[in-house]
């Protein structure tokens, strides 16, 4: 469950009214009515949920710099968050193969405000409903997958950082062996809440490349096609992601290199069908867990992006961060954070920094992933005046604005207790 957390509403999500509306979906309900014998459901997911100040004295307010897509996690998260998460088989087949139904509710709702999970500070949604058959010997062993689904999604976990993510509402193939290699392919409709209008969609990646003893590279094209509407363009994006496992006595690590035109700007999402082809960005991506020591792990991530824009609003955007964890004991941990963002733009060049101290109780064990884990913490954060000008003008009630809860200071705290936990 580490890779199951909170995506903002914009990235990706549709509401329950919506998803039920969809064709698609309905016809899976009906799947539920296959004369066949129920299997057991799975119930799996992952929650969060705290409590939380300011020096200000009011409720906690996140920092994340003006212009940056996502923000260091620990001790900056403002909301109460929870996935339920539901896998029913449904038939086992003679040839190996199997049919099962997956859905996932998200529940939303921010500090500060009453648990309603349905207004503008919160949300209900059924973000996930698919039917998977799978392992199917026509595809070699590979997936069928109809519905709505979060499939091959790439995260920096420390920031809640999907660069790469091809969820959305379609179809795909994913995992047929020919070869030595593995070929997906998806097609989508709408990958995220905002997006307007609807874009046809076509993700292929190829997976197996073997460059080294435990390295493997992944090749990955996205098309989107020119929506029915004025002024749009199609585009495209690339990536070429190199995974090496064991490294540092932790799980892999990633390095990934990401190109996009036009919409394809978007890079792990669909970008703005406005822009055209002379529109372009690239996007570097390295990152890796260690556990040097059963008491002993973190992890560290860096990211750079270029956006070039004909019309001069060229962006370059910075981020590095890092999380040690030590653990005194079989349940006792220390975390600390600290991340850097910093966006050159016109206007000046924003900058943003945040640490955290985290005393940890965790009853399951000393590892960077183990959870649940109940914290205890301090985070100071200290930005510049072109972020705080930036704030002010693009979110006026956010943390860096001077209208904000920090008013003309330019930095600022937070603390709080926070219970994390994911399960299967």
């Amino acid at each position: 469950m580490k890779n199951r957390k909170y995506i903002s509403p914009h990235q990706y999500s549709r509401s329950t009214e919506n998803i039920f509306q969809s064709g698609t979906l309905l016809t899976l309900c009906a799947c539920l009515t296959l004369p066949v014998q129920v299997q057991a459901l799975d119930f799996s997911g992952y929650s969060r949920i705290g409590l939380a100040g300011s020096d200000e004295g009011g409720t906690q307010s996140c920092f994340q710099l003006p212009g940056a897509p996502s923000k260091y996690r620990l001790g900056n998260e403002c909301e109460e968050y929870a996935e339920l998460i539901f896998d029913q088989g449904l038939l086992d087949l003679g040839d190996g193969s199997s049919l099962g139904l997956h859905t996932m509710a998200q529940l939303y709702n921010q500090y500060g405000h009453e648990l309603k999970f349905s207004d503008e500070h919160g949300f209900s949604r059924l973000s996930e409903w698919y039917l998977e058959w799978k392992n199917m010997p026509v595809l070699n062993g590979g997936n069928f997958w109809i519905g709505r689904r979060w499939y091959n999604r790439n995260d920096i976990h420390i920031s809640d950082y999907f660069y790469w993510n091809q969820s959305g509402t379609g179809f795909g193939f994913d995992q047929v062996a020919i070869g030595d290699l593995k070929y997906s392919y998806v097609f989508s409709r709408k990958d995220n809440q905002d997006q307007e209008p609807y874009i046809n969609r076509h993700d292929f990646s190829v997976s197996g490349f073997k460059t080294n003893p435990g390295g493997e590279l992944t090749v990955g094209l996205n098309y989107l096609q020119k929506p029915d509407s004025r002024d749009a363009h199609s585009g495209w994006s690339a990536i070429l992601q190199h995974k090496q496992k064991g490294f540092l006595g932790g799980r892999a690590n990633t390095l990934a290199l990401q190109y996009g035109r036009g919409p394809g700007t978007g890079l792990g999402y669909t970008g703005d069908p406005g822009l055209d082809s002379s529109d372009k960005s690239w996007r570097l991506v390295e990152y890796f867990d260690w556990q040097t020591t059963e008491r002993f792990g973190g992890q560290f991530g860096i990211v750079y992006q270029k956006d070039i824009r004909p019309d001069g609003d060229d962006q370059r955007w910075l981020s590095i961060g890092v999380r040690p964890v030590y653990a005194f004991s079989e349940q006792f941990k220390l975390i600390a954070e600290l991340g850097r963002d910093q966006i050159k733009a016109p206007g000046g060049t924003r900058k943003l920094t945040k640490f955290t101290i985290a005393p940890t109780w965790s009853p399951s064990g000393p590892g960077f992933w183990t959870r649940p884990e109940i914290r205890f913490y301090y985070t100071y954060a200290a930005w510049n005046e072109a972020a705080q000008r930036a704030a002010t003008a693009m979110a006026p009630d956010s943390a860096l604005s001077a209208s904000g809860p920090f008013g003309s200071d330019r930095n600022g705290s937070n603390f709080g207790v926070q219970i994390e936990h994911w399960w299967k």
